[in-house]
């Protein structure tokens, strides 16, 4: 990939690939709601394990009536509860804006771990937008299935024909779609997975960093160690940190994952810092090659923010990302200072942005430019066009993840939440937050330089 040699400018002397970066206002243009309650079939051909979801996803131990166990945020019940009768259309943790105006969707591992979701299917959703209506109508859902058994470890349904995945198997993430082959960046590994269009897997790629293998504690290649014992020196990402987002070069060559979470630094005993802020990796990788190019760059993570939700790019040399800290809900709901209760917020949300980023062959196996952001919980609504209600004038974005975000046109992005169901209530304490797709009107952001 050829890119433009950009000058950089930073308006600061101190930490600049931090701070050197404009706010921009953000007008919503359309809000679009899919109800949390929203559930779907399994495949006719898959193992009825999966027509009950969520049977273990409060705890090791099995719970076999459905809606017997109420999900909970930090403490707080949530209104829904587990098991559910199909699969939860869930966790929307990646997006992707079709030529059509459409867009597909990946949805995540399940319940958040590898322990409590083995009943979770894998699965990406093709979705049509009505933004005047405020609906989702879904199209078409991909199930994941290994049935030429190139997953190189032990999966749930090992045994069956079909060879569905499930949310023990793997934790997706982001996306792209690449000559007719969908490509997913997940978290648990990490890996990089390759399936045709009909979600059947052709292809798992373990992650290299400076010369290494990137493995977290969940990595099919890591043995627990023994009372007394610590993990291997191969063990270099901590657990479900592994990709966030993934991005593509618009001419489709290469991909780029970028990690949740940062690389251990074995010689410093600590996490990879840049003047003590944690460092997310952004690595390259060859798809005419099928391998990691060597290549990287280094998001650095702003004060206040804890991790990224999502990443894609704009053009050759510049993208977006989500930077967000673990906070939900809004004052007006919070609860007394130093307290917390079940039907109140006690960390709220503060840091929820969408950056633009400047990544070229100037700042390669450097940190990245930023050069932009919106804030998440101030969007401007002076047409009226939010479903819910608006928070001093404003729509705000308050969830505790947020993994969406994606160019529709010069003057648009679409941004929206992963719901966690049923274990994030982040704009009503006690009720299960629904799944928000956002259209926003940021013209000045984008061009921004």
């Amino acid at each position: 990939m050829r890119f433009p040699l950009l000058a950089l400018a930073f308006a600061s002397t101190f930490c600049p690939h931090v701070s050197a970066q404009q706010e921009f206002p953000a007008r919503l243009a359309g809000h679009a709601v899919l109800p949390a309650a929203s559930f779907i079939a399994p495949p006719a051909d898959a193992p009825s394990d999966l027509r009950v979801s969520g049977k273990f996803a409060n705890g090791p131990t099995r719970i076999e009536a459905i809606g017997t166990s109420e999900g909970r945020s930090a403490g707080r019940p949530t209104g829904l509860k587990l098991p559910f009768a199909g699969q939860p259309v869930q966790g929307h943790s990646g997006i992707k804006h079709m030529p059509d105006g459409s867009f597909w969707v990946v949805t995540d591992n399940g319940f958040g771990s590898k322990a409590n979701s083995p009943d979770a299917a894998l699965f990406l959703s093709h979705y049509r937008i009505d933004w005047a209506q405020g609906s989702i109508a879904r199209m078409n859902t991909v199930f994941l299935h290994d049935p030429d058994r190139k997953v190189p470890f032990r999966i749930v349904h090992e045994g069956t024909d079909k060879r569905y995945l499930t949310g023990a198997d793997f934790d997706l993430e982001g996306f792209q779609i690449i000559n007719g082959k969908f490509w997913i960046g997940e978290e648990f590994g990490p890996y990089l997975i390759r399936a045709d269009m009909s979600g059947k897997v052709e292809a798992v790629f373990e992650t290299m960093a400076d010369g290494k293998p990137v493995m977290s504690p969940d990595h099919f290649r890591v043995v627990s160690p023994n009372p007394g014992q610590t993990l291997p020196d191969t063990v270099n990402l901590g657990r479900s940190r592994g990709y966030e987002g993934l991005a593509a070069s618009p001419d489709g060559r290469f991909l780029y994952g970028m990690l949740e979470g940062p690389l251990w630094d074995a010689q410093k005993k600590d996490w990879e810092r840049i003047d003590g802020q944690q460092v997310l990796r952004i690595l390259e990788f060859s798809v005419a090659q099928g391998q990691w190019t060597g290549r990287h760059w280094k998001y650095v993570l702003s004060p206040g923010a804890t991790a990224i939700g999502d990443f894609n790019m704009l053009d050759d040399s510049t993208a977006l990302v989500i930077e967000r800290d673990n906070g939900e809900g809004t004052a007006d709901k919070a609860c007394p200072a130093g307290q917390r209760a079940e039907n109140c917020f006690h960390d709220l949300a503060r840091f929820k942005r969408v950056v633009k980023i400047e990544m070229n062959a100037t700042n390669a196996n450097a940190p990245v430019r930023k050069i932009a952001y919106i804030d998440l919980m101030k969007i401007q609504d002076p047409d009226r066009k939010s479903r819910k209600p608006l928070d001093n004038g404003v729509l705000t974005f308050p969830f505790f993840t947020i993994e969406n975000v994606d160019k529709v046109d010069d003057r648009h992005i679409v941004v929206g939440n992963d719901n966690n169901l049923p274990f994030s209530s982040s704009r009503d304490p006690n009720k299960a937050d629904d799944n928000e797709f956002i259209l926003l009107e940021v013209a000045d952001f984008l061009k921004a330089r």
